[in-house]
Order: structure tokens, then sequence, then C-alpha cells
């Protein structure tokens, strides 16, 4: 009797990168809760400082032709625009710009690094779901004040995954792999220096 086992199936990309920046995305989260970021009304100002500076950081990426001919409804995808009537929505001011951003518009990008910020930016949006809830608890929602973390249309699981599923069919060599985790962990880091910041 044949027992050799079978080799285990290699992980989608989409779980690779998330397990290669699990400690990362982790410590992240673990801050982000322990600035309890829906306590009260300044703390979610301070939140959307957050969100909005980080979103500033990326704008750039979802007019990006090359980006967009790898993710069809990238563009469709921006939340910056919402984050910005969701502070004016608290009549708070937006934040001022802290010099350069990592994507200038029209700079030329990066792919892989590219994707890997854009992976946080929509894993972020899979996690709202959570924030949303404690939003309501404040009366804001998605027609004020908490409009960025209000699910899509077709479902914050489905919506994911049609993201994961472009990011899995591309093909990248093993040194473009590593700058898409790389890209990743960076903007995992940016989130949480703009968290210690506030």
């Amino acid at each position: 009797m044949n027992t050799t086992l079978q080799a285990p199936l290699e992980a989608s990309r989409a779980k690779r990168l998330k397990a290669a920046t699990n400690d990362t995305h982790d410590r992240l989260d673990k801050r982000i809760m322990a600035a309890e970021p829906f306590a009260s009304v300044e703390n979610c100002g301070r939140f959307l400082s957050v969100q909005y500076q980080f979103h500033r950081d990326i704008d750039a990426l979802y007019a990006n032709e090359q980006l967009a001919a790898l993710l069809p409804d990238l563009a469709e995808r921006r939340r910056l625009g919402q984050i910005r009537q969701d502070i004016e929505d608290l009549g708070l001011p937006l934040p001022e710009s802290g010099g350069e951003v990592p994507f200038g518009a029209g700079a030329s990008v990066d792919l892989p690094t590219a994707l890997g910020w854009l992976y946080v930016a929509e894993g972020s949006n899979l996690g709202a779901a959570f924030l949303f809830k404690m939003a309501r608890a404040l009366g804001l929602d998605e027609n004020r004040g908490a409009s960025h973390l209000a699910g899509h249309p077709d479902g914050r699981a489905q919506h994911w995954r049609s993201f994961t599923g472009a990011l899995d069919a591309l093909t990248l060599a093993e040194d473009e792999e590593l700058r898409l985790a790389d890209g990743a962990r960076a903007a995992f880091r940016r989130v949480h220096g703009l968290v210690e910041s506030e």
C-alpha cells in the first residue's frame, strides 16, 4: 500500500500575504483599538485623521492605468472623498499635508509594492464592519460621519473576494512577490505611525 502523503496545496497569494503580514497587522489592530476610536466624537476625529492621511498617501494609485488593468474595478474602490466628507460632517478641519506622499499623481509606480499598499487598504474595508457598528453607537452612519466604513452594496465579503481574486490571478516573479509583501508591511507601518502621531 502506498503511504506517500500528497504535498498540501499552495495557499493563494492573498492568504500568503496575510500570513506574511500577520504580526504587523495584529500590532496595528491592537493599537487602533487601544485608542478607542469610537468612544467619543473627539476620538473618532483622530481616527478619521489617520484614515484621511493614509488614503491621501495612496489616492493616486486608484487612477493608475497599469494598476487599473490588473484590478478592473480599482477606481470605484477609492475612499478619500468619503473620508473627507466624514470629517466635514463632524465639523473638523482636514489634516494638513504631511509632506510627500509615497505615490504621487503621475509618478512611476512599482506595481507589486503598490499592490501591497492596496491590499492593506482593501483589507481595512473588509474589517470595517465592526468599526461601523461602533460608529453607529455614536449616531454616525453611512449618511453622516461614517460613510467610508459602510459596506459595499454587493457585500463586504464579495467586494474583498473580487479584489483577492484579481490579486491571486496575477503572474508575479519571486522578487515581485517579495516587493508585494514588503509594500503591505510598509503600509501597515505607515498607518501605525499615523496612529501614534495623533
